[in-house]
C-alpha cells in the first residue's frame, strides 16, 4: 500500500514539475490568438473580403466598356458579283473594331448600388466583429471551465493526502492490535475511490485544456497550460440589474450594427427596384475598317489601301423607355417593403435577445454572488465538523464511517466554493464586457 501512496505521489510531482515547464496562457492571450486562427472567424472574413471586391464592381459600373473585334470571313460557291450577276466565285473579308459605350442615367440605379455595396461592406464587418465575439466567450467559457476543473483536482489531491495518512494510521493501529482489518478495507477503499476521483478530474482537466486548444486551432494541448488567476482575495462585486431596455443596455453591439445597416440597405434596394421604372440612356462611340477579295479575277484595291478608304466611326445614343413589362417592378418594389418589414423584426428581434442575455447574465452573477457567500461559510463550518470528527475519531469516540462522511462533506464544499467563485468571476466579467469593458479579470 505504501508503495501505490509512493507512486501517486511522484505523479503528482511529474505532473507539477512538466506544468512548470510548461508556457500558461493567459485569458486575454487566448483570447487574442483564437481571434486571429480560429476558422470560423476566418470564413467570416472571408465573405468581409468578397463584400469588397462587390462594392469595388459597382464603383467600377461608372466606367465606360470598351471591345474590340477582329473578323475573318469566306465565303464559297454561287454569289452575287458586282455586276448583278451570279457566278461561282470565292470571296474573304476581313474587319477591325473597336466600340465603346458609357451608361450616362440609368434611374440612378448604379448610384444606389454603389451605397448599397457599402452597407453590405458594413454589415459584413459588423458580422466578422461578432463572430470575433462568439469565439471569445467559448474562450472564457472554456477557460473558466479549465480553473473549475483544476480545484476539482486540487481538492481530489487533497482528499488522497487525507486518506494515505489515514491509511497509514490504521496500518500502524492494525499492527499494534488497535484497529480491525474491517476499518483498514474500509479506508483503503475510500483512498481507492479518492484516487479514481483524482484520475477523473485529471482527465476532465485535460478534455477542457483540449477543447480551449481545438478553438484556437493548436495541433495539440500536449503544451498547453493556462495562469491560473488568485482567487483568495477576490470578493463578488455588486450587482445592477437593468431595468429598462432603453436606457440601461448599450445597443453598440456588432450584432445589433449589423441589423441595423441591413434595414438601411432595405432604402437602396427600394430606390433601385423603383429605378427599374425610369428610362435609361446610353452613348456609344466606335470605329472600323474592313477589307475585302475575290477569286474570280476583280481587281481589289491593296490590303492597307482598303483599310484606310473603308475607315469609319460612329457616335450613338440609345434611350429607353419601359412601358410595360407584366407588373415586375410592381412586385419587385412589393417584394423590398416586406423585407423592409422583416428587416425590421429582425432588428427589434435581436434588440430583445440581447437585452435578455444581459439579463439573464445578471441574474446569474447576483446567484453566483450569493453562492460564493453560502459557500465560504459552508466551507468554514464543514471544516470545523471535520477537525472535530477527525480528533473524535482518532481517539477512539467515533467510527470511520462517521469520519469519512464528515471528511467527503468538507471536500465538497470545498467544491462547491471553487464551482461558485469561478461561476461569480465569469458571469462578472461577462456583464462588464456587454458594458463595453474588455473580457478578462
Amino acid at each position: 500500500m505504501k508503495r501505490v501512496i509512493t507512486i501517486i505521489f511522484s505523479a503528482v510531482l511529474m505532473t507539477t514539475t512538466a506544468t512548470a515547464q510548461t508556457r500558461e496562457w493567459t485569458l486575454q492571450e487566448c483570447t487574442n490568438y483564437a481571434v486571429e486562427n480560429n476558422l470560423s472567424v476566418k470564413r467570416t472574413e472571408d465573405n468581409l473580403h468578397r463584400q469588397e471586391i462587390q462594392l469595388n464592381s459597382a464603383q467600377n459600373a461608372y466606367l465606360p466598356s470598351v471591345n474590340a473585334s477582329v473578323d475573318q470571313n469566306f465565303s464559297f460557291g454561287r454569289g452575287l458579283t458586282a455586276d448583278n450577276t451570279y457566278s461561282n466565285t470565292n470571296t474573304r473579308s476581313t474587319s477591325f473594331s473597336l466600340g465603346a459605350s458609357v451608361n450616362l442615367f440609368n434611374g440612378f440605379q448604379t448610384k444606389n448600388n454603389v451605397e448599397l455595396s457599402k452597407l453590405n461592406l458594413a454589415a459584413s464587418t459588423a458580422d466578422l466583429e461578432k463572430a470575433k465575439n462568439d469565439i471569445r466567450i467559448q474562450v472564457a467559457q472554456s477557460y473558466v471551465q479549465i480553473l473549475y476543473d483544476m480545484e476539482i483536482e486540487d481538492v481530489a489531491r487533497r482528499q488522497i493526502s487525507i486518506d494515505s495518512a489515514q491509511v497509514a494510521r490504521l496500518e500502524a493501529f492494525v499492527n499494534n492490535g488497535k484497529a480491525s482489518e474491517a476499518e483498514l478495507s474500509q479506508q483503503r477503499a475510500s483512498l481507492a475511490n479518492s484516487t479514481l476521483t483524482l484520475t477523473q478530474a485529471i482527465n476532465n482537466k485535460k478534455l477542457a485544456l483540449l477543447t480551449l486548444a481545438q478553438i484556437l486551432e493548436l495541433p495539440n494541448a500536449d503544451d498547453f497550460a493556462i495562469v491560473r488567476p488568485d482567487t483568495s482575495s477576490m470578493r463578488p462585486e455588486p450587482i445592477v440589474m437593468p431595468n429598462d431596455s432603453a436606457s440601461s443596455i448599450n445597443y453598440q453591439r456588432p450584432e445589433i450594427l449589423a441589423e441595423e445597416i441591413r434595414l438601411e440597405a432595405t432604402e437602396y434596394n427600394l430606390k433601385i427596384a423603383k429605378g427599374q421604372a425610369l428610362p435609361t440612356l446610353n452613348l456609344s462611340a466606335g470605329m472600323g475598317t474592313n477589307y475585302y477579295n475575290s477569286s474570280n479575277g476583280f481587281k481589289v484595291e491593296s490590303f492597307g489601301k482598303q483599310l484606310d478608304n473603308n475607315f469609319s466611326q460612329y457616335v450613338g445614343l440609345n434611350l429607353n423607355i419601359p412601358i410595360f413589362n407584366r407588373f415586375q417592378v410592381r412586385n419587385n418594389i412589393r417584394d423590398v417593403r416586406i423585407q423592409q418589414y422583416s428587416q425590421q423584426h429582425n432588428l427589434d428581434l435581436a434588440r430583445k435577445n440581447l437585452y435578455k442575455e444581459i439579463q439573464q447574465v445578471t441574474l446569474n452573477a447576483e446567484n453566483a454572488t450569493a453562492k460564493v457567500a453560502a459557500a465560504r461559510e459552508a466551507v468554514r463550518n464543514s471544516e470545523t465538523a471535520f477537525r472535530l470528527a477527525q480528533a473524535k475519531y482518532e481517539n477512539g469516540k467515533s467510527t470511520i464511517t462517521e469520519f469519512n462522511e464528515s471528511k467527503n462533506s468538507f471536500l465538497k464544499s470545498q467544491s462547491d466554493l471553487a464551482q461558485a467563485i469561478y461561476e461569480n468571476m465569469y458571469n462578472t466579467m461577462l456583464l462588464r464586457w456587454y458594458q463595453g469593458e474588455e473580457m478578462g479579470w
